[in-house]
């Protein structure tokens, strides 16, 4: 296995690097007759794409998406689906310099042990550029999830140290780092152009809630729901840890205060975050991952070339200043991902039935 393929029933292979002709995905295993146009999978590109808020690259990409295969008169066929997304703003000036230097925080250093030769340009496929691909798939995925009344959203809960006092989620789409919080999104914005200023980069945490996913999905042991969901968010290149529901907060508490009481109408409170013996049990399923600053700073930076000389680094180029609220839209991607797989995964166990069972 290469590492470049995802998911079981609902798979996809991504392709390509920062700065090649371009970048895609093939997803195999998208079941028949799913509307789907090319509208679908751009809205959810556009809020990837890069000159979106303060600390966003300048790099200019249009991301237009291009349907090759898998689609005939507005509808999925069941054949594979091949998305291509051109790279039409690629300058590769900075990196020549330091095409033989290890970027401390990048994987330069573990692609050259691993391959014996690396794309230096962009970070090449290690880049967050490769996300694009992903943030295609995960639109063919939200429409399968749609169908089924599931909703996926991500949010910036922190940013520079900055955390939200409340959640107000008409707010989220109407500021440009996607935080639920007005106010703290202000502060958020200060921190950035502070590190901005300073040549410096920023981490921060972000939300991803699920609403109408029905019990059931999931499996035992080994392809537990929130371990495949983890595994879909720490396979982002800026995802640093991952928590579920209270998450790290369990450590903290007596047995009597985190297990979820349940009554005749469901659940009367979530820490378990939706999930249970690694199966889905209705309530929301809340997740947060940990995204930590862009390594690509304007500051000296002590590290190697691959003779192993020392060199002082300072890099280059166009980029952010923060993966959020970017990262944003991929994290809820690769949450569909996971979802998209499970709900097909759980079909399997009633063949004659095209619903899962949404009450127990």
């Amino acid at each position: 296995m290469a590492g470049n393929s995802f998911g079981t029933l609902f798979r996809i292979t991504t392709w390509g690097e920062s700065h090649g002709e371009a970048l895609g995905v093939v997803i195999d295993g998208c079941p028949p007759r799913i509307d789907l146009s090319r509208e679908d999978i751009q809205k959810e590109l556009d809020r990837r794409r890069p000159g979106q808020g303060s600390g966003s690259s300048p790099r200019k990409e249009r991301d237009r998406v291009e349907i090759l295969s898998g689609i005939f008169e507005g509808k999925t066929t069941g054949t594979p689906l091949s998305l291509l997304i051109e790279n039409e703003d690629v300058d590769s000036s900075p990196y020549e310099e330091w095409k033989e230097v290890f970027r401390p925080g990048q994987a330069d250093f573990t692609y050259q042990a691993k391959y014996g030769i690396r794309d230096h340009r962009g970070g090449g496929r290690a880049s967050a550029r490769e996300t694009v691909g992903r943030v295609a798939a995960g639109a063919v995925a939200k429409k399968i999830l749609e169908k089924e009344k599931m909703q996926i959203l991500a949010y910036t809960v922190e940013l520079g140290g900055v955390r939200i006092e409340k959640i107000d989620y008409k707010e989220i789409e109407r500021n440009g780092l996607r935080c639920p919080d007005r106010k703290a999104a202000g502060g958020m914005e200060k921190k950035i152009e502070e590190a901005k200023a300073r040549g410096d980069t920023l981490g921060g945490i972000v939300e991803i809630l699920v609403r109408g996913c029905p019990p059931g999905l999931g499996e035992p042991v080994f392809d537990k729901l929130e371990a495949d969901l983890a595994k879909a968010l720490m396979s982002v290149g800026a995802v640093q840890g991952v928590e579920v529901g209270a998450g790290f907060g369990v450590a903290r508490m007596f047995g009597s205060q985190c297990n979820d009481p349940i009554g005749p109408k469901g659940f009367e409170k979530n820490d378990a975050g939706g999930i249970l013996g690694g199966i889905s049990n209705g309530a929301d399923i809340v997740l947060r991952a940990a995204v930590k600053p862009i390594p690509s700073i304007r500051l000296d930076q002590r590290t190697v070339d691959q003779a192993m000389r020392p060199v002082s680094l300072r890099v280059r180029g166009r980029h952010d200043i923060s993966a959020i609220p970017r990262i944003n839209p991929v994290c809820e991607a690769m949450v569909a991902l996971v979802l998209a797989d499970h709900w097909l995964r759980q079909k399997t166990l009633h063949p004659s039935s095209h619903k899962v069972n949404r009450k127990i």
